[in-house]
């Protein structure tokens, strides 16, 4: 944990063109303008650079095929506009509600289904969060507060700490769940600072890393994984299917067992959101069926993911239930 999280992520956030991105076949400047390019030095160290199929590197590369605009991509494709009562606070599902914490991430990937999320008008910091929180505070149907973003620990943890001990005078929420991707792309965020903070949390406390390939955990991630599991988080993973990066199914299947070698439980799978600009991500339905057969052969059901699809205006998202062909 040497390594200071807030020089790494203003270094991730004002990443240069200056590196080897830029020499990828594939690389479009166009697409680096449409959605600028964040990646930690961490990624970048994890990156076959001599492998121009390398699946960490594909999830980051501005690529060419972005300037594709397929009708049917949206720039909201899963619905989260219409379901925003306030400003930074999105729900959708009973029982539970999403605040847009933070509108950085330490990284920028390229399928990310908020690629056009108007951040500057409706994340939810420091003077935004009392129209949530007073939200919150007078739906008593709400058990659980979901912290996104963007990244929700691109948060200093005194931030953090202020938001949850708002949250803690709240009688009826019971849990706190964080959506993060920081573990494996920044792992010295969950410093001594965090860890404090975190053990201080009077709530249930559930952690969503994203995680779509093995590769993806090396020796510092594993360690703030250990961290995380030592501060009694709840650890689930979340996937999203991503053409030529983890479509195979042996591929998902080391990720479950590498997963679980670590403390963490396979959560859902995502079928790809359709948003504007990232259809070179996309996989056909038959592909995904085979895909998800092939994993339940493979796996334990408690390895298994959930298979799922988020679809605008639905009260949950949709299980996906493949059938055998015939």
């Amino acid at each position: 944990m040497t390594e200071n999280w807030k020089s790494a992520l203003k270094s991730a956030l004002h990443l240069t063109q200056q590196n080897q991105l830029l020499r990828h076949e594939n690389y479009s400047k166009d697409a680096a303008k449409l959605f600028k390019p964040v990646i930690t030095n961490t990624v970048m160290g994890n990156i076959d650079w001599n492998n121009p199929q390398d699946p960490m590197l594909l999830q980051f590369l501005p690529h060419k095929d972005e300037l594709k605009t397929p009708t049917d991509y949206l720039t909201d494709p899963v619905g989260d506009h219409p379901s925003s009562p306030v400003a930074g606070l999105i729900h959708k599902y009973h029982g539970r509600v999403l605040l847009i914490a933070s509108g950085s991430c330490a990284v920028n990937c390229r399928y990310c289904f908020r690629r056009h999320y108007p951040y500057t008008k409706s994340f939810a910091p420091r003077n935004k969060w009392q129209a949530a929180l007073e939200y919150i505070k007078n739906n008593t149907s709400i058990h659980e507060v979901i912290l996104s973003g963007g990244d929700p620990l691109t948060l200093d943890t005194k931030t953090l700490q202020q938001l949850t001990q708002s949250l803690n005078t709240i009688d009826h929420i019971k849990t706190l769940r964080i959506h993060s991707r920081i573990p494996t792309v920044l792992p010295s965020r969950i410093d001594k600072a965090f860890l404090h903070w975190s053990n201080s949390i009077n709530l249930n406390k559930v952690m969503v890393l994203h995680i779509n390939h093995a590769s993806e955990i090396d020796t510092t991630s594993s360690q703030a994984i250990k961290r995380l599991k030592q501060a009694n988080f709840t650890l689930l993973n979340q996937s999203v299917v991503l053409k030529d990066i983890n479509d195979h199914a042996d591929i998902l299947t080391d990720l479950s067992h590498q997963l679980f070698k670590h403390g963490v439980m396979p959560y859902y799978l995502h079928v790809f959101d359709k948003v504007q600009n990232a259809s070179h991500f996309d996989t056909s339905n038959d592909s995904i069926n085979q895909l998800y057969q092939q994993l339940q052969k493979n796996l334990p059901g408690y390895l298994l993911p959930k298979l799922v699809q988020e679809e605008a205006g639905k009260a949950s998202k949709t299980l996906v239930t493949p059938f055998a062909t015939s």
